[in-house]
């Protein structure tokens, strides 16, 4: 996958202002209520439930919240039932974004990513417009120091995989949506710790930025799309060439 050492470190940098500003907690939260009502609220019985666990567990995410997820999930709670909705759009540049929701209120999240769009010089796509330009695949991914890569790579090829990208900070596997559960248990019983499985949507044509405002402007409406709290997923076809990237760490 083109990109992903780039793209990684700025997620990774996202990763640790998202934790801070607690922003995590939420997301932990959606993904663990969206497995239980999927599979039950068995983590034994719920691969995805006990993914959700594990990764809301590793940023320190209170037990209470947790077991709160789990029954909000199954219904023990009562209230509105959480959705899973998929909205699209472009940004500036006609840059592609796909945007994963989980809510309880879908004419809500509707206006509130319309408002985020506007407000960023984008717009709101109709469905299956920018969806043509990804490709869906399931992901796994551990953490870089679960094994070395070829241990790794060799592990998720035997079971099914279709590819495997590592960097610094972490080993993805990708897999046919189809094969995203099978080759994730298979990984778990060979004694690998994955941090997370998920399906993702990866672009067939990226495109690269090459101008620092642009990339400003993009990076601000990523960064809204997926600070907006009912959000688990932003997908993009943009990377930001090595000189961005030396602009914006400098």
């Amino acid at each position: 996958m083109a990109g992903h050492n780039k793209w990684s470190k700025v997620k990774h940098i996202k990763a640790r202002v998202d934790a801070v500003k607690g922003r995590v907690f939420s997301k932990c939260a959606h993904e663990i209520a969206l497995a239980a009502r999927s599979g039950g609220g068995d983590p034994l019985l719920n691969a995805r439930l006990r993914t959700a666990i594990e990764n809301a567990r590793a940023v320190s995410m209170p037990r209470e919240n947790i077991d709160r997820a789990v029954k909000k999930g199954t219904g023990e709670l009562g209230g509105a039932l959480i959705q899973e909705v998929t909205y699209e759009g472009y940004g500036p540049s006609g840059i592609a974004f796909i945007i994963e929701v989980a809510t309880d209120n879908l004419n809500r999240a509707a206006a509130d990513l319309r408002s985020i769009f506007f407000k960023n010089n984008g717009s709101v796509a109709t469905p299956g417009s920018v969806a043509y330009q990804f490709d869906r695949k399931g992901e796994v991914t551990l953490a870089a120091s679960a094994s070395e890569e070829d241990a790794i790579m060799e592990a998720a090829i035997i079971a099914g995989a279709d590819d495997v990208q590592s960097d610094e900070f972490e080993h993805v596997v990708y897999t046919q949506p189809t094969l995203l559960a099978p080759v994730a248990e298979q990984l778990r019983a060979r004694g690998f710790v994955l941090t997370s499985e998920k399906f993702t949507s990866i672009p067939r044509t990226p495109v690269v930025i090459e101008d620092l405002a642009t990339a400003k402007q993009v990076l601000k409406l990523h960064d809204q799309l997926d600070a907006y709290d009912d959000t688990l997923n932003v997908f993009t076809n943009f990377e930001l060439s090595d000189t961005v990237i030396d602009q914006l760490d400098s």
